[in-house]
């Protein structure tokens, strides 16, 4: 999809952003955030409108910022709910090397169980779909350069093709993103052929690449993005399986669940409807055609009955 998490964003506007964290009443309203991309503001106002048609009282805190902005704000009691990444465990815990993360059922079940153990956070359950990173490139020079997959990318930096690529700092720095495509598939993009944007938002660099700007040909791309095709841009395959299974599903702080532990079976279905082409569906809705987050949740929680119109 996070800046040093995946599917998250810009790192500064923390503090400024959070309320104080203090005792938890019965009555408080459920805080929900989400990060600052287009599929956190979808699965953020998911959350928060299947809570109030339940009647839960809610505290609108979506679009907070980055994967590390929402990580630190539920640590701190200052949002109680909001949608996160299996494969994101791996950072939390400093865990990278455990194979358990390629695999979706085992990534969700360990970082369910690390995140219980430690920090009594809930991971409820998660949606099929896998937003894992990837990298497109422009249709035109996928035909030029016969790229289909990253190996293929490989074989065309190599003879010399022209590539630049933008993404945000996160996946330029993480580990696991860019660094971690350069090892398995051997090759390397220097400063020049980067172009790091700020925040995290794949339509941002989908819509630069696919516009030209500064000479960018490719972008960090999400898996279940929905501008890619319409933007006339090219998903490259990763045949190594080099990225974590990063399953959106929401999380939720153990002492507000036990407020409303009817919030496992209310959201429960909810994400279960969540594949990739769905999501992709969904989000194509507010990246492409600008339609509003808050408007596409809606539209699509009462097309499928989980709220009443």
């Amino acid at each position: 999809m996070a800046t040093i998490f995946h599917h998250g964003r810009l790192l500064c506007v923390a503090a400024a952003m959070l309320g104080s964290a203090g005792s938890f009443a019965a009555t408080a309203p459920v805080q929900v955030g989400s990060k600052i991309d287009t599929e956190g503001s979808l699965l953020g106002n998911i959350i928060l409108q299947v809570l109030e048609s339940h009647g839960v009282k809610t505290i609108n805190k979506l679009q907070l910022g980055a994967t590390q902005v929402l990580r630190g704000a539920i640590v701190a009691n200052e949002i109680d709910i909001y949608p996160e990444y299996t494969g994101n465990g791996a950072f939390f815990f400093a865990d990278e090397k455990d194979p358990a993360w390629k695999d979706a059922n085992a990534g969700y079940q360990k970082v369910k169980t690390l995140d219980y153990e430690k920090n009594h956070i809930v991971w409820l359950d998660p949606a099929p779909a896998n937003n894992t990173w990837t990298i497109a490139v422009r249709e035109d020079v996928a035909a030029k350069g016969q790229l289909a997959s990253l190996a293929d990318l490989s074989r065309y930096l190599k003879e010399g093709g022209v590539f630049k690529l933008a993404a945000s700092a996160e996946f330029i720095e993480r580990a696991d993103a860019l660094p971690a495509f350069q090892k398995a598939y051997d090759f390397t993009l220097s400063q020049d052929q980067l172009l790091s944007l700020a925040g995290g938002d794949t339509a941002v660099t989908l819509k630069t690449a696919a516009e030209h700007t500064s000479g960018v040909n490719a972008a960090m791309a999400y898996g279940t993005d929905g501008p890619v095709a319409a933007l006339g841009m090219r998903t490259l395959a990763d045949p190594k399986g080099v990225q974590p299974v990063y399953a959106p599903t929401p999380v939720i702080r153990d002492e507000v669940l036990k407020q409303h532990p009817e919030i496992t079976q209310w959201l429960k279905p909810v994400f279960a409807s969540l594949d990739a082409a769905t999501l992709q569906r969904l989000n194509a809705s507010i990246a492409v055609e600008g339609q509003n987050a808050s408007k596409v949740a809606a539209d699509y929680l009462k097309q499928k009955g989980f709220i009443k119109s």
